[in-house]
């Protein structure tokens, strides 16, 4: 709208402009829309930062201080209430109210409050009761050093703020959407806020991270203090009950089981997962069962489930508040620094109100004390005039108030008069002066405390934490994520189809010959028979290029696929061979094998993904003169190299045919395994412990400290628990030792044993409850040290050593094993092992391996 809009009036009233006249507008939206920014910002979206509370929470915590005698109270008779001050209505007031209860730390409540797991609403504020919190009354409320203005109709007085002695708005958090601009600051955890606001008192360093009520894990690592370009990454607590079960314990901060069930049944549907069914049985807890068709991976439906549902949600914070009746944009830390200074000054207000309170009843006691001990309430018996009496009291008193701190006054005269006839019969000399004393000393504690008054803040915040932080423990685990690659672990339910003649392929092409299964985010990476190479996006149909001789599913930054070529060069007619791996490329581009010279066919072909090099037989044409026209190549002999090198020379004379021969073994070197212990990971990419090198048929060794063992495929997908005790490469002819508490005969136990190759998990103690692994090793000479307890009448007996492998012999998994000792024992010690001629073979390998891993890497380059 121009700026000289104008408006006819054609109201008749005479306090308006003639119908002939005209209102200029100009400016009158900007200023209208600016005091309507402004009213939201502050009356309505953004907490302030002295108490943390947008206006209709703090209304709504006064309305209960008004209301509170120790009961439960109506919520419909707090909304009304609340209504005297709050002029937004009773839908907004009651909503609020459920807000407050639900963070379960200034309300008590009683009545079905909704559950913020399932979803479900509260029910009606007629049926719903509340009261304030013993840490509300404690916290939230001092009418002597809150300011009061008038409520919208001046009727009744509210606070401007409530003097809140805690983080209020960061324990709560808050949200909201005003106009311009809005606040998202996340809850934090109660206890971790006393401990930080603690630090900061103690010139101390310290980090605060959101802690939200639904628990669930989080990663913290773009946090950014709770600022604008902040993210947090929130993950459900998922775990694998047995191979066809998962179960979701804990879920992410702005879902509910509804919602994350509802998005895990559109994945399913969109085919990116695959599931069988799924089961609610949240209550109190959450507990959601999903059930895995057979042949499904658990590990990969978790990544799954986290990359394609809201079991993973990506949450931006904003931290916004209002200081000085303007917004500002603070970090958390900031936030929590001016909130615990916030609170010391209001410390120092009470103190000094309190010392000031003090101070008065000493003044008067000690006053009260002269007037009855020196009888000076008998210099007015003769006094006619009320001024006399004044007169001969002030009088009276003078040679006796040097030690006053003030003077006195009329009204203390005036309160002298007023003590009855019978209290000055009755008055005690030694209580009144054990009185005096009392409160002296109390002054003395007070002036203390504010001559020390950061000592008595960390007192303060230490005192809350003691009364109130049961229950209140961390329910976020922070933890740092890996990165899901979504094309690794969608499920791939769309099939794929090629023409290869007339060089088509995709998921739509259903009466053409089947390539593979594949899922809509994969790329297919095709090869023509005239070298050309083309990464594409999967989709219905898509022309490559005639005569395609490869398709497959393409896979980002993959070392380990390696292509083996045989092709002629089309300028010169000769023949190459090449090996290369297809890392990276730019999609739907169009590369050449060879050179990309008019006439290049492609001859021989295959596509290995564990870098296999076959044996293949080379057939040329007969040539006048040429006498050898069948010769063997081995592509193990042959560099893996980069895709757009020419590659060696194979012949110069026309090939008529090449045939596959013998498959070859991998000429790629074993890959090297870390295990990440922050996101409990494998990888590749040297982050954590080195597990060591594997090849194709190497296997991982895992023993749990609830006596689980077995031996898997070390895949990176997979997840670990907590409680692992041994992750290593598995030796099948190394067996494994242990010592272990029999449960039922309460007496230590030892076995050893040799692991099968079996991805099924065996119990290496027995199943009683008490039985608990001690000590295990892989060594092949393992030694323990026993410590024995001291017996009554009885020297103690000296420590031991006991080689395992001469205690016990190998024996079955199932074995119970022997009993250690009869003895009763303090302490078992797992000691320098004794050397083996095995452990010199195995340095010997890795040696060789090393040496290998040198020579080959040289080729590579």
């Amino acid at each position: 709208m121009s700026d000289d809009l104008e408006l006819n009036s054609e109201n008749q009233n005479p306090d308006l402009p003639a119908k002939d006249e005209s209102i200029k507008v100009t400016g009158m939206f900007e200023d209208w829309f600016l005091d309507y920014a402004s009213y939201v910002i502050l009356e309505r979206a953004v907490p302030a930062i002295e108490d943390g509370f947008k206006p209709v929470h703090r209304r709504i915590l006064h309305s209960m201080k008004d209301l509170d005698d120790g009961r439960y109270t109506k919520v419909a008779n707090i909304v009304g209430h609340t209504m005297q001050y709050h002029p937004h209505g009773d839908a907004s007031i009651g909503d609020a109210i459920v807000q407050i209860g639900q963070k379960d730390l200034l309300i008590d409540t009683q009545g079905n409050w909704g559950n913020i797991l399932t979803g479900d609403s509260a029910a009606a504020s007629r049926y719903i009761e509340a009261r304030l919190s013993k840490f509300a009354l404690e916290v939230v409320f001092n009418s002597k050093t809150t300011e009061w203005q008038i409520s919208y109709d001046g009727r009744k007085q509210e606070p401007v703020n409530l003097p809140v002695k805690f983080p209020m708005i960061l324990a709560q958090g808050a949200e909201g959407i005003a106009v311009g601009l809005s606040t998202k600051i996340l809850p934090h955890n109660f206890i971790e806020l006393i401990d930080a606001s603690i630090k900061h008192l103690q010139n101390k360093r310290f980090s605060i991270f959101p802690d939200f009520p639904t628990g669930g894990v989080v990663d913290v690592s773009d946090y950014n203090d709770g600022l604008r370009g902040g993210k947090l990454r929130v993950r459900a607590e998922i775990n694998v009950r047995d191979k066809n079960t998962l179960v979701i314990n804990e879920i992410p901060y702005g879902t509910n089981t509804s919602t994350l069930i509802d998005s895990i049944l559109k994945a399913n549907d969109k085919g990116k997962i695959k599931i069988k069914k799924i089961e609610d049985n949240t209550s109190s807890e959450v507990e959601i069962l999903i059930h895995l068709p057979n042949n499904i991976s658990p590990d990969k439906t978790i990544d799954a489930l986290f990359a394609f549902t809201n079991c993973e949600v990506s949450i931006s914070p904003l931290s916004c508040v209002i200081i000085d009746d303007k917004p500002h944009f603070l970090g958390v830390s900031e936030l929590l620094k001016l909130s615990t200074q916030h609170t010391v000054d209001l410390l120092k207000s009470e103190l000094e109100i309190k010392l000031g309170e003090l101070e008065e009843q000493w003044h008067f006691s000690s006053l009260e004390k002269i007037f009855i001990e020196k009888r000076i309430y008998r210099d007015i018996e003769e006094e006619e005039t009320w001024e006399g009496v004044i007169e001969a009291i002030d009088k009276g008193l003078q040679p006796h108030i040097k030690h006053l701190k003030r003077k006195v006054t009329r009204d203390d005269i005036v309160r002298l008069t007023e003590i009855r006839i019978k209290r000055i019969s009755k008055f005690d000399l030694d209580k009144a002066e054990q009185k005096i004393e009392a409160l002296e000393g109390e002054i003395e504690k007070i002036k203390f405390h504010l001559s020390n008054l950061i000592d008595y803040a960390i007192d303060y915040f230490k005192d809350l934490k003691s009364k109130y932080s049961a229950g209140k423990e961390r329910k976020t685990q922070i933890r740092i994520f890996e990165d899901i690659e979504a094309q690794k672990v969608v499920i791939r339910n769309t099939k794929l189809y090629v023409n290869r003649k007339e060089g088509f392929v995709g998921t739509a092409m259903k009466k053409e010959e089947y390539v593979t299964d594949c899922s809509d985010i994969d790329d297919i990476i095709c090869f023509t028979e005239d070298g050309t190479m083309m990464v594409t996006k999967v989709d219905n149909k898509t022309f490559i290029g005639k005569n395609i001789i490869y398709v497959g599913i393409f896979k980002k930054k993959d070392k380990r696929t390696i292509y083996n070529i045989i092709y002629r060069d089309g300028k010169a007619g000769y023949n190459y061979m090449k090996r290369f791996a297809v890392t990276s490329i730019t999609r739907d581009r169009e590369y050449s094998v060879g050179k990309g010279k008019p006439g290049t066919k492609v001859l021989y072909f295959s596509c290995n993904p564990n870098g296999e090099a076959e044996v293949v037989s080379i057939f040329l044409r007969q040539k006048k003169g040429l006498k050898r026209l069948r010769f063997d190549l081995d592509f193990s002999d042959m560099a893996i190299k980069g895709r757009g090198v020419k590659g060696n020379l194979v012949s110069k004379m026309p090939i008529k045919k090449v045939e596959f021969k013998e498959e070859g073994v991998s000429t790629l070197k074993p890959r090297k395994i870390w295990f990440d212990e922050t996101v409990r990971r494998l990888n590749v990419d040297e982050r954590g412990e080195l597990l060591g090198a594997f090849k194709g048929e190497d296997r991982l060794l895992i023993v749990r400290q609830n006596g689980i063992v077995k031996t898997i495929v070390p895949e990176l997908t997979t997840h670990f628990e907590n409680d692992i005790v041994v992750m290593e490469k598995w030796n099948p002819k190394k067996p494994i030792s242990l010592v272990y508490w029999e449960g039922e005969k309460e007496r230590y136990y030892v076995k050893r044993f040799l692991m099968e190759n079996s991805d099924k998990d065996e119990l290496i103690i027995t199943d009683h409850q008490d039985s608990q692994l001690e000590i295990i090793s892989t060594d092949y000479i393992p030694r323990i040290e026993i410590e024995y307890k001291k017996q009554r009448g009885k020297d103690r007996k000296p420590s031991e050593i006991f080689n395992l492998e001469e205690f016990i012999a190998v024996k079955g998994i199932k074995a119970q094993g022997n009993q250690l000792t009869s003895e009763p024992v303090k302490q078992i010690d797992l000691i320098e092992p004794l050397p083996h001629e095995s452990d010199k073979v195995t340095e010997d390998d890795e040696d060789n391996e090393s040496k290998d891993e040198n020579q080959q890497s040289t080729l590579f380059d």
